[in-house]
């Protein structure tokens, strides 16, 4: 890549997020809610650009923050949604044995030699998130997600230090690759457990809290078009109510519009008890989580939600 090229691509990015008031619009139009603290931490992340860990409970739009970025820069987006004993090889590249064999045997036919370097060349490779976004061509850079980073184990964390600090990494038959428009790397974290300091020394770093019921209502409403203002006003008072009981699983902000989405399709204009109970599937998801629920009653969660 020339350095002209190089820096009209760099150049694109900065009129697309030219300061963090633009990118807070841009992202609103992409209906993603975002506070002035996030959007500056998503705005650094492009430009300097380095690596952001954005942590915080399940549901308060982590992963969406990496979709809703990557829609307005109008490049892909690659997710690696990591889990306890991922390796590299399903984050990077795996080779495609299949088609090895079956370049042996062709070349068996045709009486032809096949040498090992042939065989692990890079048609053969079969390319995992990590790698196809380090090999996008651009014009922009892509937006790698490591999601739930947390879920992986401290090897796999490791493994991650050259591409985070380098923007390449190495595959032993072919060497070292760098990324010709290094990827925004975003990783996200439900802290079930503590990330390496050498992990997080890369990155920057923002917390994002739970919204409160007024932004809640603003979000159901943007994802939920058929839902009527006054129903996911009410919905997120509900969902609020219920997040201060101690659950194993509190409802997010996904679960207020799988909810409200369930009440939209059966018709609900206004939540009352026994549309409460008919609907607890869309909101808790956990057996001793509904016995506690129930307990304290339906009409206990939606008393007062009205106004």
């Amino acid at each position: 890549m020339t350095a002209a090229a190089r820096a009209g691509a760099e150049e694109d990015v900065r009129r697309r997020v030219p300061d963090v008031g633009s990118l807070m619009a841009a992202l609103d139009r992409t209906n993603y809610l975002a506070d002035v603290g996030l959007a500056t931490a998503l705005f650094l992340a492009v430009r300097l650009p380095q690596p952001i860990l954005l942590e915080g409970e399940a549901g308060v739009g982590k992963t969406e923050a990496a979709k809703a970025l990557a829609e307005l820069l109008n490049t892909p987006l690659y997710r690696l949604q990591c889990y306890e004993g991922i390796d590299a090889g399903e984050a990077l590249y795996e080779w495609n044995h299949q088609r090895q064999l079956l370049g042996i045997r062709l070349a068996e036919v045709r009486d032809t030699e096949v040498t090992e370097t042939d065989l692990f060349a890079s048609q053969y490779l079969l390319r995992r998130p990590l790698l196809q976004a380090l090999e996008h061509p651009g014009p922009r850079p892509a937006v790698l997600l490591l999601d739930e980073i947390d879920r992986a184990d401290a090897e796999f964390e490791a493994f991650t230090f050259e591409l985070l600090a380098e923007s390449a990494v190495t595959i032993p038959e072919l060497g070292t690759i760098r990324a010709t428009h290094p990827p925004i790397v975003i990783l996200t974290s439900n802290r079930t457990r503590d990330l390496h300091d050498a992990l997080t020394r890369r990155c920057l770093y923002h917390w994002i809290d739970y919204p409160g019921p007024a932004r809640i209502a603003e979000i159901v409403r943007r994802r939920v078009p058929a839902s009527s203002g006054p129903l996911a006003l009410q919905a997120a008072a509900v969902i609020t109510r219920l997040r201060t009981l101690d659950l194993a699983k509190p409802p997010g902000i996904s679960e207020a519009i799988d909810w409200v989405s369930a009440l939209a399709v059966l018709g609900v204009k206004r939540i009352d008890p026994g549309t409460t109970e008919q609907t607890w599937g869309s909101i808790v998801k956990n057996r001793d989580d509904l016995e506690l629920v129930g307990s304290r009653g339906a009409a206990w969660l939606v008393d007062g939600t009205d106004g």
